[in-house]
């Protein structure tokens, strides 16, 4: 049996560092992010249910989806959101067990899935166990800034629609403090590693 390990963190955590730490030692990482862009390309089931439902408006000349358009429709109205992602999600979670599948098949012994909404979305039981990238607030705040060139307020506002880091703390199996320097960082994924038995 692989074993699968679910990870997630916020905005501006530092999950995509930890990711690629993993990475570099040989895990595979299934990336949730990856397979949103995936199932919308053009010829994917999920892209035609799109185009039905928002109409095709929301493409652009050659056949690809207008990520700005669509994500301006459903910003600004609830409903269509949900509709939205009742095509989306699903459609997400079937590419991510396909590339989970074709791991294993390959004889990978551990699948790492990479979830920003692992504890929001409910997909815990996706996974055996779940790590959280964590930083404190001040942190988040002062990086997302350097990152996106926010001012303080857009920050703020994105910071405060996800789930507090804090929370998530609580609900993981294993925590990795990314508020010191990239060393330490290795040095705590290489603990868990450990602690965990995992191989590649």
């Amino acid at each position: 049996m692989a074993f699968i390990a679910g990870l997630t963190g916020g905005i501006a955590s530092g999950k995509s560092t930890v990711s690629r730490l993993f990475e570099k030692r040989g895990f595979t990482i299934v990336d949730a992010d990856i397979a949103a862009r995936k199932v919308v390309e053009p010829g994917e089931k999920a892209l035609s249910a799109i185009v039905k439902e928002f109409g095709k408006d929301i493409l652009l000349e050659d056949g690809i989806l207008n990520r700005g358009k669509l994500g301006s429709i459903v910003f600004r109205d609830e409903e269509k959101r949900k509709k939205l992602n009742a095509i989306v999600h699903p459609a997400v979670r079937k590419k991510m067990k396909e590339w989970q599948e074709n791991a294993i098949q390959a004889g990978k012994q551990t699948v790492i899935l990479d979830i920003p909404l692992l504890f929001e979305s409910n997909l815990t039981h996706m996974a055996d166990k779940t790590i959280v990238v964590y930083v404190d607030e001040h942190t988040q705040l002062q990086r997302l800034k350097e990152r996106n060139h926010f001012t303080e307020e857009e920050a703020m506002s994105r910071i405060s629609s996800q789930m507090p880091l804090r929370k998530k703390v609580e609900l993981a199996d294993a925590v990795i403090d990314n508020n010191g320097t990239i060393e330490q960082t290795e040095e705590q994924v290489e603990r868990l590693i450990r602690e965990w038995k995992m191989k590649p």
